[in-house]
């Protein structure tokens, strides 16, 4: 590991001990986030970054391609309890899945790479959007980050929150290269619009 992160390890708790001391005392109590953030593993991508949150405020969740499985009750996931203790136990209110440009799992899917080398990562991405725009990488990750929605959708905890109105589902698109960030709007036929 590379000697600049142990070092930023360490300046870290000294930092919290020092001149956070409260904070941090507080979040040791519990936590309170007021969204669950569903991304990609990607290094580029720092859902706190983008959105500014303190410790406490983001619940996440990070799979390569930021895919949400399909609900499957007889086969427990990290993704299916991740979302349901958010909801059920945390009880967040708004729930983004964010795609990313230059997203590499995406881009894979699109091009019809060879994963053969990679098979779990294959069998990863086939839980994902089975058609995908071709041409447009950016068209074709907002696409696939709008139809998590619907994939999240099938969860009963989801279902429950949306039914009595107490949730709020969100797809975004972060572009790496400029730090902006869209939002899908049903309402104009799909389109991604500026936050």
């Amino acid at each position: 590991m590379k000697s600049t992160l142990i070092d930023n390890a360490r300046a870290f708790s000294i930092q919290v001990a020092e001149q956070r001391p409260e904070e941090f005392r507080d979040l040791a109590a519990g936590q309170t986030p007021e969204a669950l953030f569903i991304t990609c593993s990607d290094s580029r991508v720092i859902p706190s970054l983008i959105t500014g949150a303190r410790p406490g405020e983001l619940f996440e969740l990070r799979t390569a391609g930021n895919i949400v499985p399909p609900y499957d009750a007889r086969r427990p996931s990290g993704e299916a309890a991740t979302i349901e203790y958010a909801l059920r136990v945390l009880e967040v209110r708004d729930l983004v899945v964010c795609g990313h440009s230059h997203c590499g799992a995406v881009g894979a899917l699109v091009r019809g790479d060879d994963l053969s080398g990679v098979p779990a990562v294959r069998g990863w991405l086939d839980l994902g959007v089975p058609s995908l725009p071709t041409g447009d990488l950016a068209q074709a990750v907002r696409h696939h980050a709008a139809a998590q929605l619907t994939t999240l959708r099938g969860y009963p905890a989801v279902r429950e929150r949306l039914a009595d109105g107490r949730l709020a589902l969100h797809a975004w698109y972060y572009e790496v290269d400029t730090g902006a960030v869209s939002t899908h709007r049903p309402e104009l036929d799909g389109e991604f619009r500026p936050l």
